[in-house]
């Protein structure tokens, strides 16, 4: 019994310095450091536990983009209808005019979208018909695009009438146009067929009268 008490005396008291030793130790460092071990565990506590940053939301700028961007989407699959208004702007480049023709939607153009409409006038510009030709067309440019309305602006180099004119043939007859091969400067009465074989042949090629007492020359020598 004696012995087993020295043995406990032996541990019990060894235990019990080690104890106070440790826990000096602490206290030292907390006098000489204070703030720095407690209040940095706990500092460690808060972090593993605090909740994630909200994620930012996307700026309104870039937003606003966006919805523009669904608006063009939006106008580009837009297809063109039987009531769509057709608004063809005739622009004289040389004298700087400007004539608004509005009608009808040309059939052939009906159920275009933007980009099908676009590519039909390009193919327009690159081979105009020879009407359009005649009249001076240069080349064209869609100004607005949309179900309900759509502008094209034809721009025109018209030729100016000169003093010469040309002696053709219309029904049987002699006429004189004037140098824009279009207008019908006099109906002479002249019928083609009372003229030397020879004049028949170039008027039926068109022949071109430098001016107005040429013409009337030529007209006095061959009218009844």
């Amino acid at each position: 019994m004696k012995f087993v008490k020295g043995i406990s005396f032996y541990v019990i008291v060894p235990l019990a310095l080690l104890g106070t030793g440790f826990f000096a130790g602490v206290e030292a460092v907390r006098f000489f450091y204070p703030g720095n071990v407690g209040d940095k565990a706990q500092e460690e506590v808060q972090e593993s536990i605090r909740e994630p940053e909200t994620v930012k939301t996307q700026p309104r700028d870039f937003a606003d983009k966006e919805v523009e961007a669904a608006q063009e989407v939006s106008a580009d699959t837009q297809t063109l209808s039987v009531d769509t208004e057709y608004v063809v702007e005739e622009t004289d480049i040389v004298n700087h005019s400007v004539v608004e023709i509005v009608g009808k939607l040309p059939r052939k153009y009906v159920g275009m979208n933007r980009e099908q409409f676009l590519v039909a006038m390009e193919s327009y510009q690159a081979y105009p018909p020879l009407s359009e030709q005649e009249r001076g067309f240069v080349g064209l440019e869609v100004l607005s695009f949309s179900r309900e309305r759509v502008v094209v602006q034809m721009n025109y180099e018209y030729l100016q009438p000169g003093e010469g004119f040309y002696l053709a043939v219309k029904d049987n007859e002699v006429v004189v146009y004037k140098e824009d091969q279009k207008t019908v400067y006099i109906n002479t009465g002249i019928l083609l067929e009372s003229l030397p074989e020879e004049i028949q042949m170039e008027i039926i090629r068109m022949v071109w009268i430098e001016d107005e007492e040429a013409l009337y020359a030529f007209l006095e020598s061959y009218s009844s």
